[in-house]
């Protein structure tokens, strides 16, 4: 049974590699997913906050599950959108995704 496996060669350990280099690549590794993850999120977060603590009443917008209306009402937590004539809904702040620019709203009409 010896023609299917190789003979095992026995072969002399390495020098182990210092701690150090291994704590700098995991440092390395840590900034790059820093860069590359986390900063562009925290700037993604920065602008939608400040886009939904802007909102005003008038304005059009669109929230996370595609309904376009305007605003009627603003809450602390909540606001009342106008998505027809004489139809209101509530949602909250964090559900808008884009406000509009005026008159969006009448030219799809």
């Amino acid at each position: 049974m010896n023609f299917f496996i190789s003979d095992a060669m026995a072969q002399s350990g390495g020098q182990a590699g210092s701690p150090m280099t291994s704590f700098i690549f995991i440092g390395v590794f840590f900034v790059i997913m820093y860069f590359m993850l986390i900063r562009p999120q925290q700037k993604r977060m920065k602008t939608h906050n400040e886009m939904v603590s802007n909102l005003a009443i008038g304005d059009e917008i669109i929230t996370n599950g595609g309904t376009l209306g305007s605003v009627v009402k603003l809450d602390d937590n909540f606001i009342t959108v106008e998505i027809a004539a004489n139809t209101q809904i509530h949602v909250q702040r964090n559900a808008v995704s884009k406000v509009l620019p005026k008159g969006t709203i009448k030219s799809i009409k």
